[in-house]
């Protein structure tokens, strides 16, 4: 299997692709905006990281668990 096809299929990647996408965002709204609404888009996206390694974390103990009982198809 081509290893690009197989990281652009990976949910993991796309969890941690979209978490970049995010924090890029905020670097800029914090450059560029007020004041008051870069702390409230800062808390915002802060509070939603521990959900994305929380994703990225239970994805990959679905896999290992997959690989181990010989399921995995990906």
């Amino acid at each position: 299997m081509n290893p690009i096809a197989g990281l652009l299929r990976s949910r993991k990647f796309l969890v941690l692709c979209l978490d970049t996408v995010i924090s890029t965002a905020l670097f800029f709204v914090g450059k560029y905006a007020t004041p008051e609404l870069a702390e409230d888009v800062n808390f915002l996206i802060a509070s939603l990281q521990p959900v994305a390694v929380a994703i990225i974390a239970s994805i990959a103990l679905e896999d290992a668990a997959a690989k181990r009982s010989g399921t995995f198809d990906h």
